[in-house]
C-alpha cells in the first residue's frame, strides 16, 4: 500500500472554505486574513470500518419514538420566559448578543438572581468584572441571593473548575469571547479560541443537562463576533436590542430550538436596573389634548405581540436644489418610495419640500404595514390638517397606489380598539386617495 503523503492546503477558520493556494480574502464569507495553512493529506490512506451498532442504539422508524415533550423551567422573568418559549430547558445553550452597555449583564443578574431565590444553585461567570463590580451592580438592583455565586474567570480549565465546585443548575458566562483555553494557539476572541470555549461548554451543559447562557459580543454591523458555526452550536440565540437614548430594550429571538422565533420580550431600563414591560403600546405614543398636523397612529407586529406606534412627519418648504429627506426609526428608502406615489397617484407636490419622518420612543418601523401611516403623517403636514385623535391607519402601499391589506389585520384592530382608537383606515382598503380623504376629512 502506498504511504500517504501531506501537502499544504489552506482554509478559513471562519466559515471552512478551503482553497489549493493561499489568498488573502475568503472567497465563501469575504473574510479578510482569516485564509491559513493546513496540513491536507493525499493519495491512498486507511479506509474507515463500520462500527457495530448495538440493539438499542439502532435507527427506528419515527412513528415507533414516543412522542415527548420538552419541560422548561421558568426563570421569573416572563417576558424574558416568553422568548425562550416558556423557560429554561435541561441542558439548553442559549447565546444573548447585544452592543455594548445596552444592558446584556443586568438582565442575565436578574435572571441569576431570580432563579437562585427559586432554591437552585447559579454560577455567574465574568470575564470583563472583577466580582466586587458585580456586586455592586447586584446591591443596585437588588439581585443579592443566597445561591447565587459569583466568580471571575479568563481560563477555559478555570471555569469548567468552577462548574465541578458549584455544581450548578443553572451557568451564565459573560463573556464567551472573553475565555480562552491553554490548548489553542491565539488571545481569547479568536475564531479558534471562541470555537473551543463553546464546544467545551455546549459538552458540560449537555452531559449534566445544566442550562447555559452565554453573552457574545456584536461587530460593527451588529452581527455576532466570531465564527458563524457558535450560532450553529448553540440551541437559542436572542439578540438585545436597544437604543441608548431610550429606556425601552428588546430581547428578540433569532433561533430557537424548544419554542417560537417570532416572540419579542420588553423591558425598561430604569436606574434600579432593568424591568418588564408587559404592555409598551403606551410608551410609543405623545397624544396632546389637541390634534396636531403630521401625526398618525399605527399598530405594528413584533412577532406575535401587536403594538401602538405612532409616526411624525414634518415638511418644509426648501431652499437647497436637492431637498432633503430625514428619517428616524423608519427605512429611508421606503419612504422616499412613499412620497415618490404621494406625488404621483395622489397629487401631492412634494419635489420642492424638505421632509422629515420620525417615531416617538425610539420604536423602528420595518414592516410594510406602516406605509399607510406615513402617507397620511406627511399628507397630513403638508396640508396642514390634523388627523383625528381616534383614528389609526395600516396598510401597505403599492407603487400604482393602492392600499392592500396586511397580515394580522384582526389583533392589530383589537390592540387598537382596547387603547381607545376606533376608527381604522385598515377597513377601506382600495385606493390611496381615499384613504388620505377618510385619514384626513373627519
Amino acid at each position: 500500500m502506498a504511504t500517504a503523503k501531506t501537502k499544504s492546503s489552506y482554509a478559513c477558520t471562519e466559515c471552512g472554505w478551503s482553497a489549493v493556494k493561499w489568498v488573502g480574502r475568503c472567497g465563501e464569507c469575504q473574510s479578510w486574513g482569516t485564509v491559513q495553512e493546513v496540513g491536507a493529506q493525499t493519495g491512498l490512506v486507511k479506509k474507515a470500518r463500520p462500527t457495530v451498532i448495538l440493539e438499542s442504539a439502532k435507527a427506528r422508524s419515527i412513528a415507533d419514538i414516543p412522542a415527548g415533550g420538552v419541560a422548561s423551567t421558568p426563570t421569573g422573568v416572563a417576558e424574558f420566559d416568553r422568548v425562550l418559549g416558556g423557560g429554561l430547558v435541561a441542558g439548553a445553550v442559549i447565546l444573548l448578543s447585544g452592543e455594548p452597555g445596552v444592558g446584556k449583564s443586568t438582565l442575565l443578574l436578574e435572571v441569576a438572581a431570580k432563579v437562585a431565590r427559586s432554591g437552585t444553585r447559579v454560577l455567574y461567570v465574568s470575564g470583563e468584572e472583577s466580582v466586587g463590580q458585580v456586586r455592586l451592580r447586584a446591591e443596585r438592583t437588588g439581585a443579592i441571593a443566597e445561591q447565587l455565586f459569583l466568580a471571575t474567570e479568563n481560563d477555559l480549565s478555570s471555569v469548567l473548575g468552577q462548574i465541578e465546585a458549584v455544581e450548578p443548575g443553572l451557568v451564565l458566562v459573560d463573556s464567551v469571547q472573553t475565555i480562552a483555553s491553554a490548548d489553542m494557539d491565539g488571545a481569547a476572541g479568536m475564531p479558534s479560541q471562541i470555537r473551543e470555549v463553546a464546544s467545551a461548554l455546549i459538552s458540560v451543559a449537555k452531559e449534566r443537562g445544566i442550562p447555559t447562557v452565554l453573552v457574545g459580543h456584536v461587530t460593527k454591523d451588529g452581527s455576532i463576533a466570531g465564527p458563524r458555526v457558535l450560532e450553529h452550536l448553540v440551541d437559542v440565540v436572542c439578540q438585545f436590542e436597544g437604543d441608548r437614548q431610550t429606556a425601552l430594550r428588546f430581547v428578540r429571538s433569532l433561533k430557537n430550538r424548544f419554542g417560537p422565533t417570532d416572540e419579542i420580550g420588553c423591558f425598561e431600563m430604569t436606574s434600579d436596573g432593568i424591568a418588564e414591560v408587559p404592555d409598551p403600546s403606551g410608551l410609543f405614543l405623545s397624544r396632546g389634548s389637541l390634534p396636531i398636523s403630521g401625526t398618525c397612529v399605527t399598530v405594528t407586529m413584533e412577532g406575535k405581540r401587536p403594538l401602538i406606534a405612532e409616526v411624525q412627519a414634518l415638511v418644509v418648504k426648501s431652499g437647497a436644489p436637492q431637498p432633503r429627506r430625514v428619517t428616524n426609526g423608519v427605512d429611508t428608502s421606503r419612504v422616499n418610495m412613499i412620497l415618490a406615489v404621494l406625488e404621483r397617484r395622489a397629487g401631492l407636490k412634494l419635489s420642492d419640500y424638505d421632509v422629515f419622518v420620525s417615531t416617538v420612543g425610539g420604536v423602528k418601523l420595518t414592516e410594510p404595514a406602516a406605509d399607510l401611516a406615513i402617507a397620511l403623517a406627511v399628507a397630513s403636514a403638508v396640508q396642514d390638517k390634523p388627523i383625528a385623535h381616534n383614528l389609526v391607519a395600516f396598510g401597505e402601499i403599492s407603487l400604482a397606489g393602492e392600499v392592500r391589506s396586511v397580515s394580522s389585520s384582526r389583533q392589530r384592530a383589537t390592540e387598537a380598539s382596547r387603547l381607545g382608537f376606533i376608527r381604522n383606515v385598515d377597513t377601506e382598503v382600495g385606493d390611496l386617495r381615499a384613504a388620505l380623504a377618510l385619514g384626513l376629512n373627519w
